[in-house]
Order: C-alpha cells, then structure tokens, then sequence
C-alpha cells in the first residue's frame, strides 16, 4: 500500500490501461476498484490521472470503489473520483465527511457525483431480487460441472509431446506420483480462492477412468506450508472439523464471557468481515478445539500461521508458540507472520487433542509498516507426518522403474501463489525437481504435469518426453486433467504468457522489487513475448504456444480493408483477416488462429510485432473451414504518443501475420494506413 509503481504514460495506456480500456468499450462493467498502491506519486484511489482517464476520455458513468482498506484520505479520494470507501464502517468518511464539506474542500456538486454513483448501484443491486442478507444459493447441478469440467480440460496447454508420448492408454497400469497427486490445487490464494462445493484430486480423477491398477507414490512434499488441518479434526461429537469459541477476554481471564460458538472445517480463518454478536472493536479471543487421531506412527509437524498472536496445545502440552517472539512474514497480505513449527511424536489409533488459543490482530507484536491491515486478523493451522525426502524420492523412483506409464504431478499451490506476495524466485518447491529428473532417468516417458498459475523452471524440460501445464482447474480439476492424459479431450489451451528459461531471461528482473518505496516499470512496453522478441531471446515456451493430439494446416490467408477511408477514431474502420483451417490428422480438434500487427517503419521504438486478434476453431479430422476474424483499425495499429498524450495511427506499410503461436510458421500478409491521424477515447 506504500509502494509507489513509476511508469510510462505510454506503457500506463499500451499494457496496463488497456485491459480496462476494452473492457469499458465492450462490456461496459458496472464498477471497477482501485488498488492499494500508489500510481507515479500519488495513491489509486485518489489519483486524479486515472479518473480524468475512465470519467472524461472514456466517459465511463459506473462506480468506483476502493479495494478493501485501500482509502487514505477524505477530501483527496472523493474529489478524485472515489465513489465507495470499502469495506463498512468507513474510516475516511462518516464524521470526517461533513467536516470536509463545511470547510468547502469538497464542492457540494462533487459529493453529489459520489452520492450519486453509490444509489446508483444499490438500484442495479436491487434488480437481482436477492435480499439483503440472504443465504448464500447453490449452483451445482450436473450441467454446472459438466461445463466446470470441460472449462477446465480445454485451458490445460500441451507443452511437449515427443514420440507421441500421450494420450495414455486406460488398458495398462499407470503409476501416479507427486504431491498434487491426492491434493487439489484448484486456485491461487488470496482472493481469488473460494471454500468449493467439492473438488476431484488428480489421483481421483486418473483412477475413474482406468481399467487396469493405478499405483500410487508421494515422491516429495510440494507445499510451503503445512497442508491445513481442519479437515483430518473431529469435534467432540464425532463430526468433522473443530469448535470454534469466542470469548471478550483472553484464556487466562476467569471472567471472560462467551459471545459465539461455531463450527467449522477449514483451519484458513481470515477474521475482518466476521461479525461477533455484542463485540465492538477488532480486539477479541478464540479458543479453537479439535480431536486428532493419526493413521500411522511417526513425527507430525503442527504449525501456526497469524496475525494476532497464538499457541497451540497437544493434549494440555504447549507444542508451538506464535506469540512470545513472533517473526514477520508475508501471511495474511504481508501483516502476519511466519509460519512457527513444531514436532510432535504420535501413535497411530490414539485421539489426541488439539487446542489453540488465539488473540486477534490487535494482540500482534509486530510492528509493521507499508501493510493493510484487515481488522481482527487471522490465523492458520497446519499439520502433516514428517517424511525422509530421500526415502520418498526413492520409493517414487523405484515404482517409475516398475510401471511402464507414469504421470508425475508437480508445480505450485496456494501457498505459493496468491494475493499480497510476489514469488521470489521460479523455482518450483524443494526437492521436486530432483523428484522428476531422478523420475525422468529411470522412466524418460514420464508424463510431467504442473499446476501453477505462473511459470516455474523446468532444468529437466529436454528430458522430459510429455510436459502439461494444467493451471489451476476448479472443482474438476481432477477429472479435466485425466480427461486430458487418457485422451477423452484433445488439449486446445494456449499460453497467455511466455514462459522464460530461468529466472534472469524475465524482462522485469533487474526491477521486480520495491526499493525505497517504489517500483520501477523498466521494461516499458516491452512485457511477455514483446521482450523476448526485441531481444531476439528465445524462451522456454512461446506466448501463444500449445500443441494437440491432432495437426492443422493454414492456407489461403487474405486481407481486407473495411472503411479505409474513415477517420482514424472511426471504431467501423477493420482489418479482417481470414484464413482455411484444415485439421489434417486423425482426432476431433481445435486449432487458435492469432493474429499480430506489425509496423513496417515506425517512427519510434515498438515491439516486434503484437497480438491484436485470435478465434479458436474445433475441427473434425479432414474438415476444413475458413475463419475470419475482423479487428478496429485504431486499436490493431496505434501507440501511445506522450508529447501529444494521444493514440497516433501512423501512416504505412503493416505485416498481418497469421498462426498458431506467437513463434509460429505465419502466413503473411499486409495492407497499409494512407495518413497518419490522432485519437482519443474508445
């Protein structure tokens, strides 16, 4: 919230506004939120360049809002053009509101633009029929996860396939290995990340539909840490999960009242929109109760991860301590700690139990700057059996040795990747890629399968003969990947992103961090696949790249103007492109046509080329079909001119270039601009 992103007025509109941009033009959203950082010296939620930008050039008339905690000012954000502080109670408006308005530093026309868009959405609110308060309704038919299920298999990517390594065949023993086997890494962290109806583990989802054994082997933990608890609790009455009891003062208090008891399941309690009945303020306490009984023998490591402080107690016995030294961590969107361990010896059949007694975000020792903070905090519990990583990497290895086809399921979690944190390197977690390359050696046709929702390096990528990249899937998580390796669905996802070799090839690298206060946006315009291609660098994966079970072929591109003669803001002013697609093998499939733009001879420095069109086609082995795919003029050929602060179209020569990946064999084609003319607007 402190850190201050410096950028380019031409890389703010070319990258960063223009998502939004497209999105106001064609979508016309009801509300958009700001973000906790500052944008060249001045805050998102109360910087006045970016409101003249929605309200004057785009004449946009929706709400704006700010993310929750994300206001810094009274007069400042409402004259900007913050129409909602959130999250309620506000903290920058209420009594300083009027205050701000009798000294005249906000102009009664100004709070009534506010006023105004705030009774607007609560009227659009309105028109959904659902009440204030209402219980959270279910979608979860049959249709939902068929369409949840096929939405899943067609965004995973086939990132290699030599010798025709996949599909699998279902009639032969598969062993299935690696810590994302029988989990599901169904979406990042932060909150993006939602408690799902149900979901399905790769492991589940390989063994529906296989015919012969499915073998399994951990091989390696892939999480950072410890998988939660609440699911392997039962309470006193046998249900699964933990009792929950809030309490005005602390445990070692005999007068504490009790203000609420619940039950619950997941052990991620993120605290600030929990309401307590009779509490006031973000200052309470909760004990947390819960009965544990291990399936084997052996060392269990227990965890606490807070903001707030915390111990946790095995059987009356302080086991990990969160609150006499506590240590900064990047938990709980940088205002937590790290997570405290600890090891407990256990017995397998025995009920142990398990009691943490927690103190909210007001109790913390921390001292914390540059962070939001959210109120009564958080806390996360965690445990799992300690294993030797050699003994799992070797008993991975020896099955692969054994099982003719093996899929090895790695990548990132949760843990990894979510909202408040950059990731400090590529490198998938500890010991993983030995996993695979010691995997790989015994078995070269080994299917690799990562989940991850951003790259990670792959230095055993030449070995691998199969390599998926299945993302993040959902509640079918399980079922689309199987769906993918046993061949029901012919891969057809693309990479939205490139994926660089190592950590150094990344354009941002020299200045990804925030020193002093502030990040600076060095590589320009040149993001993804425009750096690789300026440099001539040649990444790991291309933007665009992604194969298939099936082949296609390209033909018979043309070019055609419409409106050539209209000007340059005119939004009927298109380039369309059309080509023949031929799936010329064997399986149902679908192709991407791309299309990128290229400047003959720009009178400035611009990538290469860029990505300004694409339409997926599905495909019958030996059916062909000509695609169209039609672009405005004004957005497929101009760049952001500072000096003028206006979008030029300039007169010239432009490459239309058409295939199946940003690296692709293209078909090649051209048109050109008569006169160079400047826009504004959408």
């Amino acid at each position: 919230m402190a850190v201050d992103s410096i950028v380019t007025d031409r890389a703010l509109r070319e990258i960063y506004l223009m998502p939004f941009m497209l999105a106001i033009k064609n979508a016309r959203p009801a509300a958009l939120m700001t973000a906790y950082n500052k944008v060249n010296g001045i805050h998102a939620s109360e910087n006045p360049v970016l409101y003249r930008i929605l309200r004057e050039e785009w004449k946009w008339e929706g709400l704006v809002m700010s993310d929750w905690f994300g206001t810094y000012s009274t007069s400042d954000a409402i004259n900007a053009g913050l129409d909602l502080e959130m999250p309620g109670p506000t903290r920058w408006r209420g009594e300083a509101l009027p205050h701000a308005a009798t000294s005249n530093k906000i102009k009664p026309h100004v709070l009534d633009e506010r006023v105004r868009a705030v009774l607007q959405t609560v009227k659009l609110s309105a028109k959904s029929g659902i009440h204030q308060n209402a219980p959270e309704s279910k979608l979860n038919r049959h249709p939902d996860r068929m369409l949840l299920r096929r939405t899943a298999a067609e965004s995973i990517v086939l990132l290699k396939n030599e010798h025709h390594t996949l599909p699998l065949d279902k009639s032969k023993p598969v062993a299935v290995i690696g810590p994302n086997a029988k989990m599901t890494a169904y979406s990042g962290g932060g909150s993006a990340s939602l408690l799902p109806y149900y979901t399905v583990t790769p492991y589940n989802g390989m063994a529906s539909q296989a015919s012969s054994e499915v073998h399994y082997a951990l091989g390696a933990y892939g999480h950072k840490e410890l998988p939660l608890l609440g699911l392997h609790l039962k309470t006193h009455d046998g249900r699964s999960g933990f009792s929950f009891c809030v309490f005005d003062k602390p445990a070692n208090d005999p007068h504490r009242k009790l203000h609420q008891e619940l039950h619950l399941t997941n052990s991620y309690m993120l605290l600030f929109d929990h309401k307590i009945p009779n509490l006031k303020g973000p200052l309470y306490y909760i004990d947390i109760e819960g009965f544990f009984v291990p399936a084997e023998d052996g060392l269990y490591d227990l965890g606490l991860t807070v903001e707030g402080t915390a111990r946790l107690f095995v059987d009356g016995r302080l086991v990990v301590d969160n609150a006499t030294r506590q240590r900064p961590g990047t938990s709980f969107f940088g205002s937590g700690t790290v997570e405290e361990t600890a090891g407990v010896d256990l017995k397998a059949g025995q009920e142990y139990k398990i009691k943490v007694e927690f103190g909210t975000a007001p109790t913390s020792t921390l001292e914390r700057h540059g962070t939001v903070s959210f109120g009564p905090g958080g806390l996360r519990i965690g445990g799992c059996k300690r294993i030797d990583p050699e003994a799992a990497i070797s008993e991975a290895v020896d099955l692969a040795s054994r099982v003719g086809q093996v899929v090895l399921f790695a990548g990132l979690n949760a843990d990894w990747e979510g909202e408040g944190a950059d990731r400090a390197n590529m490198d998938s977690p500890a010991k993983m890629d030995k996993l695979i390359e010691r995997v790989l050696a015994v078995n070269p046709k080994a299917v690799i399968v990562l989940q991850s929702g951003t790259p990670v390096t792959m230095p055993w990528a030449d070995q691998a003969n199969a390599i998926v990249q299945a993302w993040y899937g959902g509640n079918e998580t399980g079922n689309a990947i199987a769906d993918v390796i046993w061949g029901e669905v012919n891969p057809c996802g693309k990479l939205p992103l490139t994926f660089p070799r190592h950590l150094s090839q990344n354009p941002a690298f020299l200045n990804f961090r925030s020193e002093g206060g502030r990040v600076l946006y060095g590589e320009d315009v040149y993001v993804g696949y425009r750096y690789y291609e300026k440099l001539a660098l040649q990444p790991l994966f291309p933007f665009g790249h992604g194969l298939s079970y099936t082949t296609f072929h390209f033909s018979d591109l043309e070019v055609s103007l419409s409106k050539a003669e209209a000007r340059p803001s005119s939004s009927e002013a298109l380039i369309i492109a059309g080509c023949s697609v031929e799936n010329t093998g064997l399986m149902r499939g679908a192709e991407v046509v791309q299309v990128y733009i290229q400047q003959k001879a720009p009178s400035i420095s611009r990538p290469v080329k860029e990505l300004k069109g694409f339409q997926k086609v599905f495909l019958q082995p030996g059916e062909k079909q000509k695609v169209q795919i039609s672009m405005e003029r004004k957005y497929a050929c101009s760049f952001w001119e500072e000096r003028r602060a206006m979008w030029i179209m300039e007169k010239g020569q432009y490459t239309v270039l058409v295939g199946r990946s940003s690296q692709a064999d293209f078909l090649e084609g051209g048109f050109e601009v008569k006169e160079t003319g400047w826009w504004s607007g959408l």
